[in-house]
């Protein structure tokens, strides 16, 4: 069978993160880059050691461009935040199964559309989120849904990464490209493994946002509401030198510990005693490996436009509060 013909639109960190995946795996092929500069993608194939990948990758500067010479069977979108839909709407045009990068986009009014625009092309779109793709957080939502410890009640979390200095003068820290800050950022793992896992509309939400004097969120405390009943109260920090994040779920007869970020580790309680070895069966993949077996028919895919367009309602939502001071009711396509 012949490989599928991928390629990476953006060469920065994540979008080596991506090539390290693709570069050897058996059912693909990189056919092609796309970066500002061609500078800019030869330095990204020396830093990945892709000068000897056969048959080499194409370069372009524009995307519209490579989607139309490349001859591609799909595309990962790893471009600044606010640029996800444009790129994901010409990656439609061209009838391209697409990885994007979270976020999905910065507003529920561009997930919504991109929504509607992919369901016509029948391609398979899913977002870079780690703990879908990981045999821990597929049975805690198994879970939730059967209830195994009676309801699911309340939900809290953290996530903590030195982010703010490191992320400085880049592009992350300006609202023009990144839509917001940390909370659209790493923050996006935490609150998409809670709408993942939840799996209900979110009711509402009340936010307190620090920037720490820099023009985008890097610490938010955020409360909210899921029209189920489920209480949750989470926050993110930018300005913290431990990496971490821990979720905590809270049932009616049980409690759920597990991280956040990547779905590593999971700590069950069955009423008050910890079940010492859980049970939890299959294998982690990263989100490459479910979007290319998605492709292949080989699996369900992980993480769909809806997820996209719950964080995107839920981002808007947040930011919203933080504005106002006031609680704030996400604004769904029916409303």
């Amino acid at each position: 069978m012949p490989k599928l013909r991928i390629a990476i639109l953006g060469t920065g960190g994540m979008g080596g993160a991506h090539a390290e995946r693709f570069r050897h795996h058996p059912d693909v092929e990189i056919a092609a880059l796309c970066d500002v500069s061609l500078e800019i993608i030869e330095r990204f194939i020396q830093r990945m050691k892709l000068g000897d990948y056969q048959p080499p990758p194409q370069h372009f500067t524009e995307p519209a461009t490579m989607f139309r010479e490349a001859g591609l069977d799909a595309v990962v979108i790893v471009t600044p935040h606010t640029l996800h839909y444009d790129h994901a709407m010409l990656a439609a045009e061209a009838g391209l199964h697409v990885l994007m990068e979270k976020p999905l986009v910065t507003s529920a009014a561009q997930a919504h559309a991109l929504a509607a625009r992919f369901k016509a092309t029948g391609k398979v779109f899913t977002i870079g989120y780690n703990t879908p793709c990981t045999p821990e957080f597929d049975w805690l939502r198994t879970a939730i849904r059967n209830r195994t410890f009676g309801r699911l009640e309340m939900v809290s979390g953290y996530l903590a990464q030195g982010w703010m200095k490191p992320t400085a003068g880049s592009w992350r820290q300006d609202p023009k490209l990144s839509g917001g800050g940390q909370a659209y950022d790493s923050g996006a793992h935490l609150l998409n493994s809670l709408c993942w896992t939840v799996e209900s509309d979110i009711a509402e939400v009340f936010t307190f946002l620090d920037k720490h004097g820099t023009p985008v969120d890097i610490n938010s405390s955020i409360n909210l509401r899921f029209t189920n009943g489920v209480l949750a109260s989470l926050v993110v920090s930018g300005n913290c030198p431990a990496n971490g994040a821990s979720m905590h779920f809270l049932f009616e007869h049980g409690r759920v510990d597990i991280d956040g970020w990547c779905g590593e580790w999971i700590h069950v309680w069955d009423g008050p005693g910890k079940v010492k070895y859980p049970v939890i069966p299959g294998r982690a993949q990263t989100p490459d490996d479910n979007f290319i077996d998605a492709i292949l028919g080989r699996a369900e895919p992980r993480t769909s436009l809806q997820n996209g367009i719950v964080q995107s309602e839920l981002m808007d939502a947040i930011y919203e509060s933080a504005r106002t001071g006031l609680p704030a009711k996400p604004q769904r396509a029916l409303d």
